[in-house]
């Protein structure tokens, strides 16, 4: 290891510990320097994967990339904007933990990989780039933020992009917050319904993929190619559906703007009641095997402390509606509409000055730039682990009630499901022996 990158290394550790709004006058970020640049591994090289894999490849050292599926990984290993033929590939993320060469993971797995491959790498002394959402239960909430406060040194990043964007969404944030839509009274969050299919054949595991391994802490069952790689999304045993799919971004969105994403925080009051699945549920599970089963209809009222009320929905467009007491706004990735943006309600008010508060003390730029800004000058990226978990206990929160068909009552500062047996046994999972998720 040259000295130039050694201590790049030595500051970014110390640096990711200081306080979280941590002011810094250095515009540089790691990539200043061809020695500068830290080294990563990116575990999990699917379609998405391969996407992140070449952006963080503009600002670090690809040398591994780690798939179940072989073809996979050896497509990003030989990628000239990847792994350029010179990473190295491998099967099992083990390994690539156990190097120390490494300084920082990109983790792209299915969502039920994510929490135990994160924690072992906080453990490992590893960075942290995870995409959303990052939890697969709302335990897996608590262990991930418990190991995180282990490791202040390490800095941990979610793939939730849309906090980059200041022409749209933290433009409605931003105004949000400054009151501009007077009491905010209801959010009514449209995130689409998952597609439904099946029943789905059982079919031979290709020869390329480790379907074991591919499977982890979720049960052991046969190989329908549905299940695999980006279907994975419309089961329950390794997603939320669109609950989480989608949900970690404009739930997010929603909470931020409102004050709902620090420690001790939520809704208080879930009804799922109205929810609709593709197959039979039991007790919140389904009753059949061989198809899509996250939920495709569905209208989940979730009410918080103060008031306002989140309509999480399949049946509105896709994007954010806030009604306040002054106006109302609707902002997706396309548009942000209404009254207070066409008459630039927010005119003086939103500019570099919100810009860097939003991005708690550093400069706006980019999604990717921020984490490699972290690394380099330390405090908490503008997609910070914390806020995340609160949004993600809101999706979890959401899936549960939707299963049930019912309104189940949460306590924000416990972590909780109250008076509800049945709910608050789904607050976990059993996993696989082997493949458990570390308490730290």
């Amino acid at each position: 290891m040259n000295d130039s990158r050694r201590q790049f290394l030595k500051q970014s550790a110390a640096a990711a510990s200081v306080v979280p709004y941590f002011l810094s006058s250095q515009p540089a970020f790691a990539n200043a320097s061809a020695n500068d640049r830290p080294r990563m591994a990116c575990i999990g090289v699917g379609s998405q994967g391969m996407h992140d894999s070449g952006q963080h490849a503009r600002f670090a050292d690809i040398v591994a990339v780690c798939d179940v599926d072989a073809n996979h990984a050896e497509r990003a290993r030989v990628a000239e904007n990847i792994g350029r033929g010179k990473a190295k590939a491998y099967s099992d993320y083990r390994k690539v933990l156990d190097r120390s060469d490494v300084d920082v993971v990109s983790i792209v797995t299915p969502d039920h990989w994510h929490v135990k491959i994160a924690i072992e790498a906080l453990e490992a002394g590893k960075h942290v780039f995870c995409q959303k959402p990052l939890t697969l239960t709302l335990e897996e909430n608590q262990l991930v933020r418990a190991a995180a406060k282990r490791h202040p040194d390490r800095v941990f990043f979610i793939g939730t992009q849309q906090r980059a964007d200041s022409r749209r969404f933290l433009r409605a944030v931003n105004m949000v917050q400054k009151g501009l839509l007077g009491a905010i009274k209801k959010v009514t969050i449209g995130i689409d319904g998952s597609p439904t299919g099946g029943p789905f054949p059982v079919e031979e595991v290709p020869k390329e993929l480790d379907w074991e391994m591919w499977l982890g802490q979720a049960p052991l069952v046969d190989y329908r190619a549905r299940r695999c790689h980006y279907e994975f999304r419309w089961w329950y045993e390794y997603s939320g559906g669109k609950f989480t799919d989608w949900g970690a971004h404009h739930i997010d969105i929603a909470s931020w703007a409102i004050g709902q994403t620090s420690e001790g925080q939520g809704p208080v009051e879930i009804d799922g009641s109205s929810a609709k699945h593709p197959v039979e549920f039991v007790d919140g599970m389904p009753a059949v095997d061989d198809s899509y089963n996250t939920s495709h209809d569905f209208s989940v009222k979730c009410r918080f402390e103060n008031g306002i009320e989140f309509d999480v929905t399949s049946r509105e467009r896709n994007g954010i509606l806030f009604e306040g007491s002054r106006g109302r706004l609707f902002v997706n990735r396309e548009k942000i509409t209404g009254v207070p943006v066409e008459e630039d309600w927010d005119a003086g008010m939103y500019g570099r000055e919100e810009l860097t508060e939003l991005y708690k003390g550093k400069p706006h730029e980019g999604h990717w730039e921020n984490f490699y800004r972290t690394l380099r000058e330390g405090g908490l990226p503008v997609s910070d682990l914390y806020s995340h978990l609160q949004v993600m206990n809101t999706c979890h929160l959401c899936a549960i009630a939707s299963r049930l068909g019912r309104k189940i009552t949460w306590d924000p500062k416990s972590e909780r499901i109250v008076g509800d047996d049945t709910a608050a046994g789904l607050a976990s999972r059993e996993q696989r022996k082997g493949y458990e998720v570390p308490r730290v």
